[in-house]
């Protein structure tokens, strides 16, 4: 029997960014879509089909976090959250208070700090956590994922001296470790055990599934991960969507996946893509840039050398795999457009990516249309970086800064997303961020550069159809259109009227996955037939 979803406020993103409303949708016995009804739907009497009345809510396509971090989320929801830390005195205080909840020798792990939201903004150093705790290895990953730092029984156990020079793409600092020096300690950190792992998945997913995502890019996933996802997958327990990208083309050889894989288990799993990184992060001073920082006589750090870069392009080519390189400074993104160009990227077949594409030089922004590069980018890093950001760069070299707006018109595809758990899985504070260049507090007034603001089509479009389509499953998820997955979800508010604050404090009821409800909120409208 088909099941009827009739009285809701249906919305999706058409490929122009406008908006296509309906009343009402069918959806087949195998949870594809097999009609979208402009007005609500009409059951006939007697029929076997069943029919779940919406009561007017709003309904949206399963929204899609085109750039995140899975295992990293579900981690950082079982370990030590520094997230929205406001001193280095609140660092130490929940640094204690977890030592003492989760007592013993082994190593405590933690992520969310971000020293731009401290008074001084300085980075905390060894010292500062030793004062907290000595007796075992301490190691806090700072809120980008780009830097860390541990307190002296961590570099005790990693065997770091003073002596210890940092590798290239790299950085040491009185404990605090930026890019490519980071694994100068975290190979010593014993692995999660596979209980753990399967505690994580299942946590990453509920937080999906929570706030309305239904399909995510994984970007950069491990041999054991993968093997995670797949396992899962096989049981029938991965209930959201993942479109998975290797972490490196050293990843690829230990998956042994000569090729990319084809779509499993229903559309829940694939292998298409590999992830680079060409620089680190604005917030440590990693991102590469072509003049120094406004703040410090320095370029930042490049990861990658052309040729090493060329090289791992050539790589991901001859075996089939779509790349996406994480670029932040205007140095890196020109470096890995320079790449693409070299590779025939303008042809159109490849759908090669840029992670983030968040400082360009204004002159190379129509080079993503020309070389038909994604621009995948996180509208919640806008509003959370743009103080930092104007420091770093200085406001008259921020014209080509998170141009989502001039992209757009450019003819470039954007595809949307958080980098979860760099910034929050949800995507409503996503979209209210692109279409009002507003962060939490309402600031600025009007919006940061609103010109470069998206219209809310435009930016459910980056979340739902676009997404979908920078990882190769247009045609099977991304919109409700007749033959693809109803996947889907009920909210609580008209997203497409709400200003900067409703929409970020939107809150998802249900969430359907291939036709069947994935997750309900208690209060919600009950998931049942009528």
């Amino acid at each position: 029997a088909d099941t009827w979803v009739r009285n809701v406020r249906g919305v999706q993103a058409n490929a122009d960014g406008t908006l296509q409303r309906f009343g009402g949708l069918r959806i087949g016995e195998d949870g594809r879509v097999v009609a979208v009804m402009a007005g609500d739907a009409k059951v006939a009497p007697g029929t076997s089909d069943r029919v779940i009345d919406g009561e007017g809510r709003m309904l949206l396509p399963g929204l899609i976090d085109a750039h995140g971090h899975f295992f990293n989320l579900g981690f950082g929801l079982l370990q030590l959250d520094l997230t929205g830390s406001r001193s280095l005195s609140e660092l130490q205080t929940r640094l204690r208070a977890y030592a003492a909840a989760h007592p013993g020798s082994g190593w405590i792990e933690g992520r969310g700090w971000n020293q731009e939201e401290w008074p001084g903004k300085a980075f905390p150093t060894s010292a500062d956590l030793d004062v907290v705790v000595r007796d075992r290895p301490v190691w806090l990953v700072r809120v980008d994922g780009h830097a860390a730092v541990g307190n002296s029984a961590a570099l005790k156990a990693a065997g770091i001296t003073a002596t210890t020079g940092a590798p290239d793409g790299g950085r040491i600092d009185r404990g605090l470790f930026v890019d490519n020096a980071r694994a100068l300690v975290e190979r010593h950190i014993p692995p999660p055990t596979p209980a753990m792992a399967r505690q994580a998945l299942a946590a990453a997913q509920q937080a999906m599934l929570e706030v309305g995502l239904t399909a995510m890019a994984d970007m950069g996933t491990s041999a054991k991960e993968w093997r995670l996802l797949h396992d899962s997958a096989a049981r029938g327990d991965l209930k959201v969507r993942v479109m998975s990208y290797a972490g490196g083309v050293e990843a690829l050889r230990d998956l042994r996946v000569a090729r990319p894989t084809p779509w499993l288990f229903g559309d829940r799993l694939r292998l298409g893509g590999v992830k680079l990184y060409a620089d680190g992060a604005l917030g440590s001073r990693g991102a590469w840039l072509k003049a120094d920082y406004a703040d410090a006589a320095s370029h930042g750090l490049p990861l990658l050398t052309p040729a090493q870069l060329r090289e791992k392009l050539a790589s991901a080519k001859a075996g089939g795999f779509q790349v996406a390189v994480h670029a932040i400074g205007d140095a890196a993104n020109a470096t890995v457009l320079d790449a693409y160009e070299a590779f025939g990227s303008a042809q159109g077949d490849k759908r090669w990516r840029i992670e983030h594409a968040q400082i360009v030089d204004p002159a190379d922004l129509p080079r993503f249309a020309r070389g038909h590069v994604i621009a995948s980018m996180q509208p919640t890093h806008e509003t959370s970086d743009w103080r930092m950001a104007q420091a770093r760069m200085g406001e008259a070299r921020l014209q080509g800064a998170y141009a989502w707006r001039t992209l757009l018109n450019s003819g470039a595809r954007l595809a949307l997303g958080s980098d979860f758990p760099v910034e929050s899985p949800n995507p409503f504070p996503g979209l209210s961020a692109a279409v009002y260049r507003q962060d939490s507090e309402g600031a600025p007034p009007g919006g940061w550069h609103p010109a470069e603001r998206l219209s809310f089509g435009e930016a459910l479009r980056g979340f739902t159809r676009d997404a979908a389509y920078a990882g190769f499953a247009e045609g099977r998820f991304g919109t409700l259109t007749p033959g693809q997955w109803a996947d889907f979800v009920l909210v609580d508010r008209d997203v497409t009227t709400a200003d900067w604050k409703a929409l970020r404090e939107t809150k998802v009821l249900q969430t359907w996955v291939a036709g069947k409800p994935a997750w309900v909120r208690d209060a919600a409208v009950p998931a049942r037939a009528k």
